[in-house]
């Protein structure tokens, strides 16, 4: 059993920053591929971004890619998600999730864990 949860989330302007946070606690976390989702209301919950168990390999979604940067430090059991030149389309409820592969995946159902959420709200 692995338990995550994020934090960071916020209310910024648009072109701001924010870095959000997942801590793992529980079973293993550097055998597991970890990745960022959102959901914005009405929507169906996106992939975001995703980093494999060592982090040398990261993927992300063609609508942040440029603007974030996911990130982890195995032995502080956290992973990042540094936002930059947000926009009012990135408004959402963000997720952490781990899965139980040791490489990168995009589908949500591939993932086994999953935080509470932190809401990022950015203001045009």
């Amino acid at each position: 059993q692995v338990q995550l949860v994020e934090s960071g989330g916020g209310l910024v302007q648009a072109g701001g920053s924010l870095k959000l946070s997942c801590v793992a606690s529980g079973r293993t976390f550097s055998r597991n591929a970890m990745g960022w989702f959102r959901q914005a209301p009405g929507k169906e919950r996106e992939f975001v971004a995703g980093i494999s168990w060592s982090g040398g390999m990261t993927y992300y979604a063609d609508s942040v890619k440029g603007r974030f940067t996911i990130s982890r430090d195995n032995a502080k059991k956290t992973m990042y998600l540094q936002m930059n030149s947000l926009k009012p389309e990135d408004t959402a409820i963000y997720y952490c999730a781990a899965s139980p592969r040791v490489v990168v995946t995009i589908t949500p159902s591939e993932y086994t864990y999953w935080g509470q959420g932190t809401q990022v709200t950015v203001s045009s």
